[in-house]
């Protein structure tokens, strides 16, 4: 049987988007009904607003977005205690996570403590030493969203009389808000709608290696302190990369927190220096081009030239190139080789193709450069994203030779290298020199994980090498590997 139509319909039929009289209703959403019952959900709006401070302790496990052995891997972690001191009413807050690597990059390294801080848009650090200093960049920004990744932060934010709220909407099992603080902070709180309780924050952000990326807390297992309901498990991803696993073993609500004021040292915003690229001539046509903790390798062939590594971020890269150009305008700087994904050594891959240079990288990065350079940047536009170009990628599989009658230069896969998938190594017959990202390195720590994967790869092949260049150190001798070999992950002095 057929349900009845209304007047309407029958008069000027369905086009007047009428429905059936007896068919389910879809309930009007009203954002500040959500958030009422959001609120009313951990113990009432009053609550909320009464809350004055907060205070999390538990143990959190961060992951190690970028460095990972390969670009979609999630395996190494560092886990540690965590304390969070939240000023609710003054939006300040300070985090203090003692972090110990699991993985073998960093085993036998003692745990690294991190104090950061955000004071309205002032976001500081305190090192070891006990002196703080301004976060360089965007971190004030970032930070200050960061501070509404929780339910009380967000709901007292979302409460406030000149915040504006929008777009109310269900999200499969959900429903959510979008909510616009009168300095500009925008957040989208999403409520369970079993249960009324906030499931998750959601924030934009730059991010200097993925641009824009979207940063979202979820919150779980909810437990009652002092009259409010407050999640114990928090976890935090990038876009689709989980990075931070936080369970709350303890969450007190109005207790001293202590000072989260950032410190007069913290107050002025450190300028960005000049980029200093010096130039360390190895042969003809060979010359590595440091001055900052990440190198670089030009090679001159007979019509073009060649870099090796584009590191960092944008503004060392584009300083190299320049520098590059300076010392031989005579010929076209066409290719860059990415000698693996890590972001210390990708960062600069963008601005090398912005620069029309053609990359050069092992068939494992091929995925993740393709999307590295294609990530929208709206938010902090840089060169490519302000004038687009097309990847120019070339991938070697096992090996590859770049010669002509004034250069050779010859890559290798590291194939046995448990740091990255990705690794690749260069050698330059001419100079002896082996060239290569992390896989050997001087380590304070006196250990070296990688150093007999990569000797056993040199062995492999045959390279008769008598210098290595780190990237990240000046060249030094090749018996210093051999030597690191010898102690590999046990530790102890070289």
């Amino acid at each position: 049987m057929r349900p009845a139509l209304c007047l309407l319909c029958l008069l000027i039929g369905p086009l007047a988007g009428c429905a059936p009289i007896g068919a389910p209703q879809a309930p009007s959403l009203d954002a500040t009904v959500i958030l009422r019952d959001a609120a009313m959900a951990i113990g009432g709006a009053d609550r909320v607003l009464a809350a004055r401070t907060l205070r999390l302790e538990g143990t959190a496990k961060a992951y190690n977005l970028g460095q990972d052995l390969s670009p979609e891997s999630t395996g190494q972690t560092f886990v540690g205690d965590y304390v969070r001191r939240v000023d609710l009413a003054n939006s300040r807050a300070v985090l203090e996570h003692t972090r110990t690597p699991t993985f073998l990059y960093f085993a036998g390294q003692q745990p690294q403590k991190q104090v950061q801080g955000v004071d309205g848009t002032v976001a500081f650090n305190v090192g070891a030493n006990g002196v703080a200093t301004r976060a360089p960049g965007a971190a004030g920004i970032d930070r200050q969203a960061e501070f509404y990744h929780h339910p009380l932060t967000a709901l007292r934010a979302a409460l406030d009389p000149a915040a504006r709220l929008t777009n109310a909407r269900a999200v499969g099992a959900e429903w959510a808000i979008d909510v616009t603080m009168p300095a500009g902070v925008a957040l989208t709180l999403t409520v369970d709608r079993a249960t009324k309780r906030p499931a998750r924050v959601t924030t934009r952000a730059h991010n200097p290696y993925f641009g824009d990326v979207t940063i979202a807390t979820s919150f779980a297992n909810y437990q009652e302190v002092g009259g409010l309901l407050l999640p114990t498990l928090l976890t935090t991803k990038t876009d689709r990369w989980t990075t931070m696993q936080v369970q709350v073993g303890k969450n007190a609500v109005n207790v001293d927190v202590g000072s989260t004021t950032a410190p007069a040292a913290a107050a002025p915003a450190p300028a960005p220096g000049p980029q200093n690229v010096t130039v360390d001539p190895r042969g003809q046509g060979i010359w590595v081009l440091g001055g900052g903790a990440e190198g670089s390798v030009l090679v001159e062939f007979s019509d073009h030239l060649l870099l090796l590594e584009t590191p960092v971020d944008e503004a060392r890269t584009l300083a190299v190139i320049a520098k590059a150009r300076s010392i031989v305008p005579g010929k076209p700087l066409t290719h860059a080789v990415n000698l693996h994904h890590h972001v210390d050594h990708s960062g600069g891959v963008r601005a090398a193709v912005s620069e029309g240079l053609t990359i050069i990288a092992h068939r494992n990065s091929d995925a993740f450069l393709r999307e590295l350079v294609s990530r929208p940047r709206t938010i902090a536009p840089d060169a490519l994203a302000r004038a687009p170009k097309s990847l120019k990628l070339e991938l070697v599989n096992d090996s590859r030779v770049l010669n002509d009658a004034t250069a050779d230069v010859r890559l290798f896969h590291i194939a046995g290298s448990t740091h990255s998938t990705t690794g690749l190594m260069a050698y330059i017959p001419s100079l002896k020199l082996l060239i290569e990202g992390d896989d050997y390195f001087v380590n304070p720590a006196g250990i070296y994980p990688f150093a007999p994967a990569l000797l056993s790869e040199i062995t492999r092949r045959g390279l008769a090498v008598e210098q290595i260049y780190t990237i990240h150190a000046p060249i030094v001798p090749f018996t210093d590997l051999v030597q690191a070999a010898s102690v590999g992950s046990r530790g102890g002095a070289r």
